[in-house]
């Protein structure tokens, strides 16, 4: 099978999606890669006869007679979710869909996978469409379809139009004859798909007596999700429905409303449509959805999360305390999505208005119900181009603002879908993977504007960080970390070395709406161990830099480790705080950075406060008046080997760590170890990492038997307030600290424990059963609260028994 079969919410949507085309004229739009096919038999009659015979032995169970489709779906179409192609096909029956019931095929010969391939294209009517010439007036159709015939209240084209039934950006890759039955006789059809995949178009009557018309997105045994005919999401309980019954929101009366040359005229226009229009669909301009207000205000929305932090200031904290020290023993998983794949998840969710939006593994977002965990929809996109020596094959979340969400990729683009559909509204290159960028980050929408910043710190890369307009893709400004001649910093690069600079954006940044200004952290140098080749501090590396959202133009910055050889990345939590300190109120930002330091500056112009080891370290002996770090002998790599505490994953490395406002503790998971450095020469080599060097094991545990520990920072004096000690230590995994009074912490070995905030002591402990690379999360709906938090590859929703 070339699709999921099953009936669980995911598949049940794609085949309503599927069956409202048939009832409501048009096609699901598809993306596929135009890649060239690779096919040695393509158009030759006897591969066609013997992938005929190799298709009804292997695929004529699930997907029927001539591939017409059965309890599978249709291989004739054109439209397959995972791919057009014959490249693509060649994927999915070698290796499967995960999570469906589509199996891999590893066994068949390549040649007898190209044979079958063959034999499905003989049976395509795709040429003979593509090829259709069809009489009528294609700009009197394309009138009656935006007027008269009312399709654009249900259909879009190209980002506009109603979001109830498929998108026709694509209607024309369809027969003229087929585009003219499901315009005059929807009910046809839809019949077969109902036999095996029940009803899309509901009317539902509730038992207090209201009536929702519109299509079924989700369901299970307990809960019905539509959207209506106005484009409104409804969640439902089941016990909660008095009645339902099919009624097609297509009309079925066009034969007598239309006439026999405006049905003409229509199918005309449809045959116009043959793709996907990106360029039409940065015109669209989706209503409503998240403004840039309702972010800036998020303390305010309890219920919601609405960045990758939560709110603008980077502290990972939730008011809700509904869930509290005296009720967790009701704490219980309430639900639970697989999002299958090749890596473990790392993506943190964000929470609109009870819609949950995350992305899964690479390439793949989703948009669940918050309260269930039922998908509403699925975006996936395979990657284009991989650079075969490609590290970190992870996604780390999305952002939101309108209805827009924003996410990159591995080959480094960053795409803009419709919140309420998933459909693409735009995509834009950024950089090319093959020297070593990608993207991994969550971006960062600010008013009109998605930060993304890059990943590639280990590749010789010249770092940066971008900014798009929201509503087209349109490159805005790019500001380099790593300085040219001429630019402020680039003496700090001996010779051309900044070429290679590296200085990588791999992690998302904070925002100070009142001050306008944009906070980021910024990656190692590249050679990472080798300081030789690139003499210097190294500017922007290892620093934070705070920016001008509206130009890019650099305000300020503060290097944590000039000249580094350790691999101390400075991508950590920017975390920002007003308060009191040395009796002045001051605007602050504050980072456990990943050289085992605690800073605090003021985030209004960059002055150094006070810096205070969260774990043991040996490089550093004090602080300089201006920040600047008094530096160990020694404390560089070196090619005898230099011992350094901390270790090159750092005191602490991207998982989130938590800021309480009420405490200002600061909840941070950290490494006590030291590590040996041996820096080696570095070569270049465009697209392969450049670390000149290698780390070897080396220093005693500063943390006695155990070196991995979630750790309580009061960060009005940088002390540690208490250490609870965790088995493995985790780059991903992350704590949560709320108003309940807990911290939640994930750990590698798959626990989410719950710790009192001012103890420390475990009160509570779930084993997931997967390796949690993420960090917990929570938000309400209906007035209870939840906690999410990805583990392995599912994504689970934690709430109190009722």
């Amino acid at each position: 099978m070339m699709q999921t079969i099953g009936r669980d919410s995911s598949t049940l949507y794609h085949y309503v999606q599927v069956g409202v085309f048939v009832a409501c004229l048009g096609v699901p739009a598809v993306h596929a890669q135009q890649d060239e096919s690779n096919n040695p038999f393509a158009n030759d009659p006897a591969a066609v006869a013997a992938g005929g015979l190799l298709y009804q032995k292997t695929c004529e169970a699930c997907h029927g007679g001539e591939a017409r489709g059965d309890r599978g779906p249709a291989l004739v179409t054109g439209r397959l979710r995972n791919g057009n192609q014959d490249d693509d096909l060649f994927h999915t029956i070698r290796t499967g869909i995960p999570g469906t019931q589509m199996p891999a095929f590893p066994g068949l010969a390549s040649d007898d996978v190209w044979r079958i391939i063959s034999y499905l294209r003989s049976l395509s009517h795709d040429g003979a469409a593509a090829n259709e010439v069809v009489p009528g007036d294609s700009s009197a159709g394309e009138k009656t379809f935006w007027g008269k015939g009312g399709c654009s209240r249900c259909h879009e084209v190209n980002g506009k139009g109603g979001i109830v039934a498929p998108d026709l950006s694509a209607a024309g890759t369809n027969t003229a004859e087929r585009l003219r039955t499901m315009t005059v006789d929807p009910n046809a059809a839809s019949k077969a798909l109902r036999q095996w995949f029940g009803p899309g178009d509901l009317l539902v009557k509730t038992r207090d007596g209201k009536e929702i018309h519109g299509v079924k997105r989700a369901e299970d045994n307990y809960t019905l999700i539509l959207t209506d005919e106005n484009g409104k999401l409804h969640r439902l309980d089941k016990q909660d429905v008095g009645e339902q019954h099919t009624e097609l929101l297509m009309p079925t009366n066009y034969g007598q409303v239309l006439s026999p040359t405006e049905i003409q005229d229509l199918v005309a226009y449809l045959k116009t449509l043959k793709a996907r229009d990106l360029s039409k669909t940065i015109e669209a301009d989706p209503p409503g959805g998240l403004s840039f207000e309702r972010i800036k205000n998020a303390q305010a929305e309890t219920q919601n999360w609405l960045t990758y932090w939560g709110n603008y200031q980077g502290q990972h904290f939730s008011p809700l305390n509904q869930i509290n020290r005296g009720n967790l023993g009701r704490l219980q998983a309430r639900w639970a999505r697989q999002m299958p794949g090749s890596s473990v998840l790392e993506t943190t969710p964000l929470v609109v208005d009870g819609t949950m939006y995350t992305s899964g593994p690479p390439g793949q977002v989703f948009a669940l119900d918050a309260k269930t965990g039922l998908q509403i929809w699925k975006y996936e996109r395979r990657q284009k181009v991989m650079n075969p020596y490609q590290t970190n094959p992870f996604n780390r979340g999305v952002a939101v603002m309108g209805n827009r969400v924003f996410f990159g990729t591995l080959d480094a683009d960053v795409i803009a879908l419709d919140a309420r559909t998933g459909r693409v509204l735009w995509e834009t290159h950024v950089a090319d993977t093959m020297q070593g960028y990608t993207i991994t980050a969550a971006p960062l929408a600010i008013r009109d504007k998605v930060i993304v910043g890059i990943a590639g710190g280990e590749f010789g890369v010249r770092g940066f960080l971008d900014a798009y307009d929201a509503a087209t893709g349109k490159r805005l400004w790019r500001f380099y970390t790593v300085p040219a001649p001429g630019e402020v910093g680039n003496d700090t690069w001996n010779g051309d070395s900044w070429k290679r600079g590296s200085g990588a954006t791999w992690l998302t940044g904070s925002y100070d709406p009142e001050l306008n200004l944009l906070y980021w952290g910024v990656g190692n140098p590249g050679p990472d161990m080798n300081g030789d080749v690139r003499q210097g501090d190294n500017l922007f590396t290892c620093s934070v830099v705070a920016l001008d959202p509206e130009t890019g133009t650099l305000k300020w910055y503060y290097q944590f480790t000039p000249g580094d050889t350790h691999d101390w990345d400075a991508n950590e939590a920017l975390v920002l705080a007003d308060r009191v300190l040395d009796g002045k109120k001051r605007k602050l930002i504050m980072q456990a950075d990943r050289n085992g330091m605690f800073y605090v500056l003021d985030r209004t112009n960059g002055k150094f406060l006070f810096a205070k080891p969260y774990v043991k370290q040996t490089w550093n002996r004090g602080f300089h008046e201006d920040g600047r770090p008094i530096l160990e002998a020694g404390w560089k790599a070196s090619p005898e080997g230099s011992v350094v505490f901390p270790t090159g994953v750092g005191g602490s490395n991207w998982q989130s760590p938590s800021y309480d406002p009420a405490s200002s503790w600061l909840y941070v998971v950290a490494r006590d170890h030291g590590q040996g450095y041996r820096s080696a020469p570095a070569v270049y080599e465009a697209g392969r990492q450049y670390i000149g060097g290698f780390p070897f094991p080396a220093g005693d545990s500063a943390g006695g038997a155990s070196n991995n520990f979630v750790l309580a920072i009061d960060t009005t004096t940088g002390k540690v307030k208490w250490r609870f000690p965790i088995v493995r230590g985790s780059f991903g995994a992350g704590v949560l600290s709320t108003a309940g009074g807990i911290v939640f912490v994930g750990t590698a070995t798959g626990d989410l424990i719950a710790l009192g905030s001012q103890s420390g002591k475990p009160l509570w402990f779930f084993q997931t059963g997967g390796t949690v690379a993420s960090s917990p999360m929570s938000y309400s709906v209906d007035g209870k609260q939840f906690v999410a938090i990805a583990a392995g590859n599912v994504l689970y929703g934690f709430a109190l028994r009722d």
